[in-house]
């Protein structure tokens, strides 16, 4: 019978939960899809002031920064690379002038890396020059070609996003007919699901969105979408931070109802806001083709050998010695608590929160408006007062039907903007995942010296030195840095794998910079004066001359007549291994192993003769 596996294990840990929220079911939510539609006009390949790269180039290396980065997150989705305004065509049946398909809307991989890698820099100037060259501008066939990206898929796609990479807020030169062209194949698009963003860039005298581009792009989505940036970008890491908010597809772990009683009930959307990066699993390929290997498990009786079916087995659990068998929908009926969602319990103090409640990383819960109308009301009416009387809903929280419950501390947080009026912070609340009391242990500590006041002030000077502000995104897992660099140094054949900076190491120059002498005398007032923090001991002393030191047991040697008297009495086993490894020395005997067995059977042996 098959093991009735309950809901937690000891050597389970939370993080394998977090990991079930996490993963992405392609087949029943579909892929992501992103376009870049590229400038390639002559005004794209001028150079900024001092030095700067040219817009193209910045853009080369923003599209390279998300290849890779989908190949590691998300290698499911689908990318294209398109260019418009080239004097060559490359497109099906070159139906589409002056537009380049560079990459086809495909999964993306090392090659297409290398080929973008191609692009950049002067050399890469020059290739596109040769390749593509710089042409008319038509943007209305440009999105056309881009249309039949689109409709030439066959998958199930999630989600289809096309940026435009561009330095000219005008790209047909003030022809009507061209903009009204594009005007009208961009809603068309836009009609179809497909997501516009324009990627401005730096240009002399400016760029004017409402020349045109106004016209072109999506609306935000939500109130959480950074819209139409209306400054263009002139610097590569502003471009990088503008695609990589934009790039994404925000998708949810689940859509639960909060009810916040009888006949009361506000669609929420749950969020993970933060997971844990992992190394990703090795996948078993096939030798002979370097296929990869599809396992199947069957179920076969012990005795006659014939293949089970799902309806054959049951479940058993072992309660007192005793064997309690189950079918497998009774178990099921047993797995469910409650149906899916949020059950408000009632309101607590913030100060009742403590630090150590926070079992995992917190969930982000957020209206969903389109599945019940006037969610997003009644939220932020609840998030506002939540706010104000600065206390935390507690929440009983059912994620899939046969999950256990939780319970979760909803914290409420308001909108924050920055000068810019970008949000940075979002409406909603933090789900805290609270602890059971079955999860709560008590320790002994162990009791240890106090510390003395001076030695207590001395430390508050040290810790007030060494502070700084800490951000999480400016840390990198080193480890994981360095797994992807090797992997794509062997997938790019490059020469050695990029040099990645720990920055989880410690400033050892800066600190002790900052300190000064703040070290040293914590040191004396803690430490005794012979104290050695290296730890090294000194050398050994040599014995002195005439002294025999730790001189070695003699062997204990023993009579044949003892040993047959051991034989006589089956009392060999009494003896030690040493004293029985001397004796088969002693009269000749040749063992073939060490085990204390073995040497009773091989004495036992030549005593009997």
């Amino acid at each position: 019978m098959a093991q009735w596996n309950d809901y937690h294990h000891e050597d389970e840990d939370v993080d394998g939960e977090e990991r079930d929220e996490s993963e992405v079911d392609y087949k029943s939510t579909g892929r992501d899809s992103l376009v870049f539609l590229v400038d390639a006009s002559k005004e794209m390949f001028i150079k900024g002031e001092d030095e700067e790269p040219s817009p193209f180039d910045m853009t080369m290396q923003c599209v390279r920064s998300v290849y890779t980065s989908k190949i590691i997150s998300s290698d499911k989705d689908l990318v294209a690379l398109v260019f418009y305004g080239t004097e060559q065509s490359k497109n099906p049946r070159n139906s589409f002038k002056h537009v380049y398909i560079y990459h086809d809307l495909d999964s993306p991989g090392a090659r297409r890396v290398q080929d973008v890698d191609g692009l950049r820099g002067e050399k890469g100037a020059q290739v596109a020059g040769e390749t593509m060259g710089s042409g008319n501008t038509n943007l209305g066939e440009a999105l056309w070609c881009c249309s039949n990206l689109y409709s030439d898929i066959k998958l199930r796609l999630s989600h289809k996003r096309l940026m435009i990479f561009t330095c000219r807020d005008t790209p047909h030169g003030g022809d009507s007919e061209r903009d009204r062209q594009a005007r009208t194949k961009a809603s068309d698009l836009k009609e179809t699901g497909v997501v516009i963003d324009l990627m401005h860039l730096m240009k002399t005298g400016g760029f004017d969105v409402s020349l045109f581009f106004c016209d072109v792009v999506s609306p935000p989505e939500d109130e959480a979408e950074l819209g139409l940036q209306m400054e263009p970008c002139g610097k590569l890491e502003d471009l990088k931070k503008r695609v990589r908010a934009k790039e994404m597809k925000k998708r949810s772990v689940a859509r639960l109802n909060l009810c916040l009683g009888e006949g009361m009930n506000v669609a929420v959307g749950v969020y993970i806001t933060a997971l844990q990066a992992r190394k990703p699993n090795a996948i078993k390929l096939y030798r002979d083709n370097n296929e990869p290997v599809r396992t199947k498990t069957r179920l076969y009786h012990t005795q006659t050998g014939s293949l089970l079916l799902p309806s054959d087995t049951k479940r058993v659990q072992v309660y007192a010695g005793r064997q309690i068998v189950m079918e497998k929908d009774e178990v099921d009926v047993i797995k469910k608590f409650s149906d899916p969602g949020l059950e408000l319990i009632g309101f607590k103090p913030m100060e009742r929160l403590k630090l150590h409640h926070h079992l995992r990383s917190a969930v982000f819960i957020y209206p969903e408006e389109e599945l019940v109308t006037g969610s997003a009301c009644v939220f932020t009416a609840l998030l506002r007062r939540c706010s104000v009387r600065n206390v935390f809903a507690l929440c009983k929280y059912t994620r899939i039907r046969n999950s256990p419950p939780r319970f979760l501390a909803l914290v409420p947080q308001r909108e924050e903007v920055d000068d810019g009026q970008a949000q940075i912070a979002a409406p909603g609340f933090h789900g805290i995942f609270l602890p059971y009391a079955d999860d709560i242990r008590t320790l002994d500590t162990p009791q240890l010296p106090t510390a003395s006041e001076p030695q207590v002030d001395k430390m508050k000077e040290i810790v007030h030195k060494l502070r700084f502000k800490y951000r999480s995104d400016a840390f990198e897992n080193p480890v994981l840095q360095q797994h992807y660099r090797n992997l794509e140094a062997l997938a790019l054949d490059l020469m050695a794998p990029e040099h990645i900076e720990d920055h989880t190491m410690p400033n050892v120059n800066m600190m002790d910079q900052r300190l000064g002498s703040l070290a040293q005398e914590f040191r004396d007032l803690v430490y005794p004066a012979d104290y050695n923090p290296e730890g090294k001991t000194g050398p050994k002393r040599k014995p002195e001359q005439g002294s025999s030191g730790a001189e070695k047991k003699p062997k204990l040697e023993m009579s044949e007549d003892e040993l047959r008297g051991h034989v006589q009495k089956g009392t060999l086993g009494k003896l030690t291994v040493p004293v029985l490894k001397d004796a088969c020395k002693q009269f000749g005997v040749k063992v073939t192993g060490t085990k204390k067995q073995e040497l009773i059977d091989a004495l036992t042996a030549q005593l009997t003769k």
